[in-house]
């Protein structure tokens, strides 16, 4: 007899609250990536501390949950990447190593702001400018490289991408 996975007395599954796709539409992910280029161009054009906060949130809610509530994720895997036709789907594990990174430089930008450290936020904010632009704009995914690096060196396991290492399963 199976447990019910809602209800009273249940439990909450964790791994599905935490959940990240895999694979992954590389489309969505590249338009999600020049989402966050105009918002954190635009926070950085206006000087926005708010724009920090949008930015850093975003990240903190799609490497926690996916897209499944980040508003940039969801405009970009429900009613963008779909217009482009077919998906192109790359292992989930690097993309969500990339989200992890993007959430520790926005929050690196946003705290450098909030103590006052401004011209030091946007140096930072740059960064993550440059990052998602080539993302977005070259399809060359900068912690999905670094990704790469970490798990061939043995500091990431390699059956949390299996895909990753699998010359046959990444072009199929």
């Amino acid at each position: 007899m199976s447990k019910p996975t809602h209800g009273p007395g249940s439990g909450i599954d964790w791994s599905a609250v935490f959940a990240f796709p895999n694979p992954v539409n590389e489309y969505a992910a590249r338009i999600t990536a020049g989402l966050v280029v105009i918002l954190a161009g635009a926070t950085l054009l206006t000087g926005s501390g708010w724009g920090l906060v949008l930015i850093a949130g975003g990240f903190w809610l799609r490497v926690l949950f996916g897209p499944r509530i980040s508003p940039l994720a969801l405009l970009s895997v429900k009613v963008l990447a779909p217009r482009l036709g077919r998906a192109r789907l790359v292992p989930g594990p690097p993309k969500r190593f990339a989200q992890g990174m993007g959430t520790v430089v926005s929050t690196t930008a946003l705290i450098l702001f909030a103590v006052g450290a401004a011209p030091a936020a946007w140096i930072v904010l740059a960064v993550l400018i440059a990052a998602a632009s080539l993302e977005a704009f070259a399809g060359f995914c900068l912690g999905c490289v670094i990704f790469g690096v970490l798990q061939r060196r043995g500091l990431i396991p390699a059956e949390i991408c299996e895909a990753c290492n699998n010359v046959a399963l990444r072009r199929s």
